[in-house]
């Protein structure tokens, strides 16, 4: 319970910073250009913390690192409110501080879950995880909304460091951390050493290409059409906010039905429901009624979590322990540092041929990417043999 109120929390401080930073912009404390210029500095500091951590995370304890990563956060949120409405400079170096934080816990937090939790109860537990996150999705526009008729924009942002604080201090310490043996590398030796044991498993090297193409393509694609086919096609926003409302309450969905469920075949089942994304962006090609790209979304979203809990099971189970930070930091270096170049790929291609060829290709990339990743050799139990899912 107290790692997952610390997960909690920082997926909750994660959510609720450009929540926040766009209320700012609303209130005229904060321009469109310095909003973009602060969450291009949160995800540059985001990126280079995810492998660092990954290696400090192995090479000392996971819980001080989860410790020093939810405090650099902490101190940015009132960094960050110093400089609203007087420094972007000084915003922008909060921003990345607590990029920073954030792309520092994400591994340790990893590996410390395989630390605290039975193995036999691993996939409750991050099901349990992904469902205080999409919660969180669900139900905090609206209590930050409210929050914000009562305290204005630096009070939020002292709110978003204590929320860092909380997952700083309240998750327990792992019990049988690995002491890892012989002599000491280099950062990036220690850092090849994490590659070459995820080059060890293919179902890994596989799923983590299929993510990353469907983030890079489906997820990114959707964020930039979606608004405009709602507009556009359809002639008001009640489609954006219900299928991006579907989109969470499917992963909820989807996320209650995996913390029960044990598939046969869990590699396949995770892959295929991988493969649901791409329903989004075909959704959005077609001339069809708004409960079509609601539904559509609704089953994307329950597959993602058919995904994402079993993905992140498998890695603890099946990656050395002395080495699962770092393979844990590589999956989120690629498959979200990809994303922002995604992002900035599709609205370009969208302007140039049409939203309609772009999201189709897009929608293909999603089905196919996870149908290549399961003729992988060990993709069908994620693991590299179905006796291995017994231990």
């Amino acid at each position: 319970m107290r790692l997952w109120a610390g997960t909690t929390a920082s997926g909750l401080a994660t959510w609720a910073l450009p929540f926040v930073l766009g209320l700012a912009v609303l209130d005229r404390s904060l321009t469109p250009a310095g909003l973009g210029l602060v969450l291009a500095a949160r995800t540059a500091g985001f990126l280079a913390a995810v492998p660092v951590s990954g290696v400090l995370a192995d090479r000392y304890s996971r819980r001080g690192v989860v410790l020093w990563a939810g405090l650099a956060a902490a101190v940015a949120a009132p960094l960050m409110a110093a400089g609203l409405g007087r420094s972007l400079p000084l915003m922008a170096a909060a921003a990345a501080l607590a990029g920073a934080g954030q792309g520092a816990c994400r591994p340790a937090f990893q590996a410390l879950t395989a630390e605290v939790v039975d193995i036999e109860r691993r996939q409750q537990a991050n099901a349990a995880m992904t469902l205080a996150v999409r919660g969180t999705t669900l139900v905090g526009p609206a209590l930050t909304a409210l929050l914000a008729l009562l305290l204005d924009i630096w009070a939020l942002l002292l709110g978003i460091g204590l929320l860092w604080l909380v997952a700083a201090l309240v998750p327990r310490p792992g019990v049988g951390a690995p002491v890892p043996t012989g002599s000491r590398v280099s950062f990036f030796g220690e850092f090849a050493d994490g590659m070459r044991e995820a080059r060890r498993h293919p179902w890994f090297v596989a799923g983590l290409a299929a993510l990353t193409a469907v983030i890079a393509t489906g997820y990114s694609a959707t964020g930039v059409a979606l608004p405009l086919v709602s507009r556009d096609r359809y002639g008001t926003e009640f489609v954006l906010a219900a299928a991006m409302t579907a989109y969470t309450v499917g992963a909820l969905a989807g996320a209650v039905l995996i913390a029960r469920w044990r598939s046969s075949s869990p590699g396949w089942t995770a892959l295929a429901g991988l493969a649901a994304y791409g329903f989004a962006p075909l959704s959005l090609t077609l001339p069809v009624h708004p409960a079509v790209v609601i539904a559509a979304y609704a089953v994307a979203g329950v597959g993602i979590e058919l995904f994402n809990v079993p993905w992140f099971t498998a890695i603890q189970r099946e990656v050395e322990p002395e080495k699962l930070a770092r393979v844990s930091s590589l999956d989120f270096l690629l498959s979200y540092g990809l994303a922002p170049v995604g992002l900035a790929l599709i609205a370009p291609a969208i302007d140039a041929f049409g939203p309609r060829p772009v999201l189709a290709v897009c929608a293909l990339v999603c089905f196919l990417a996870p149908a290549a990743a399961a003729a992988a050799p060990t993709a069908r139990h994620f693991s590299r043999s179905r006796s291995d899912l017994r231990t």
